[in-house]
């Protein structure tokens, strides 16, 4: 099936805002391998290919995913 692939990416880091961990530091690795590894080649995450059960997301991810978070989920 062909989708599109930047909003699944986006759609997918705002709801990593829900599972920052580690002093928003990371997020848990249960999303699809092929988006967390758009994601990683886009700068937002660092190497999915790790046993850890999370990912390290970099500052301009967790600044990213606040935003789509606020702009799809937040209340006006």
């Amino acid at each position: 099936m062909d989708y599109n692939e930047d909003a699944v990416d986006d759609a997918t880091l705002a709801l990593m805002f829900l599972t920052l961990t580690h002093g928003e530091t990371a997020t848990w690795k249960g999303y699809d391998w092929e988006t967390t590894q758009r994601l990683h080649e886009k700068g937002f995450l660092e190497n999915p290919r790790t046993r850890n059960k999370s990912i390290g997301i970099t500052e301009e991810g967790v600044a990213r995913c606040k935003k789509l978070f606020i702009e799809m989920f937040g209340s006006s």
